[in-house]
């Protein structure tokens, strides 16, 4: 994804006929992939507890997801997503104190950022592309995701370029929920997150107790 995009998105508890449903929407699958995510934090995890997710995905390298500027609450959430290895490296810099060097990889600076790998699990996802009816670009994704370690997981996105365009997105994802017949309100947690209560419930309990709004992971919410 472009720089500096922002990504307006709501996760939901899939169902077996959710994919029926979407063929009857008009949905179109784009694709099944599998494919492995690797997040990277310091022992303290001050990315995550500053809500901020560096991830690293086989054979679409890093990306770092950044919290969107304070808007609408509900049942969403809103990342800036940054994909450039440069400006990933440059906000880690900043994110971490760090004194800034010259070009390098976001690889390159894993130890003298002190950043390790907290989750890696793979994920197999069908993703849909889907049109509202009278409605132009841009487009609404469904991925429909499940774990190796057992959780499933959708989620509704919207890609905006401006801020003044995320409460248009929002009605567009409350809508495709709702005819998918999603409750109003129901916000399923990321699949980080939900990595992070079963095998590192320590790390876990330390993002709850700082009262961390994440659900981001590219995925995220407690």
């Amino acid at each position: 994804m472009a720089q500096g995009l922002i990504e307006v998105e709501r996760k939901f508890a899939p169902g077996s006929d959710t994919e029926e449903r979407l063929q009857e929407l008009g949905a179109t699958l784009e694709h099944r992939v599998t494919f492995r995510d690797t997040y990277y934090d310091t022992s303290e995890l001050s990315l995550m507890l500053s809500d901020h997710w560096l991830r690293q995905r086989d054979g679409s390298g890093w990306e770092l997801k950044c919290p969107g500027l304070a808007g609408i609450s509900g049942p969403h959430n809103e990342y800036v997503e940054l994909t450039s290895e440069s400006a990933v490296v440059a906000r880690l810099f900043e994110l971490l104190g760090a004194e800034a060097q010259g070009p390098a990889g976001v690889a390159a600076v894993l130890g003298k950022l002190k950043l390790q790998g907290v989750a890696s699990f793979v994920t197999t996802r069908s993703s849909w592309k889907l049109a509202l009816a009278h409605e132009q670009e841009p487009l609404l994704r469904v991925d429909l995701d499940s774990t190796d370690f057992g959780y499933a997981v959708g989620e509704v996105e919207v890609v905006v370029h401006q801020k003044a365009e995320v409460p248009a997105a929002l009605e567009k994802i409350a809508s495709v929920c709702n005819m998918l017949g999603v409750p109003a309100q129901e916000k399923a947690p990321a699949k980080l997150m939900v990595y992070l209560q079963r095998f590192r419930p320590r790390d876990y309990e330390h993002l709850l107790k700082a009262n961390s709004p994440s659900d981001a992971t590219g995925d995220s919410e407690p």
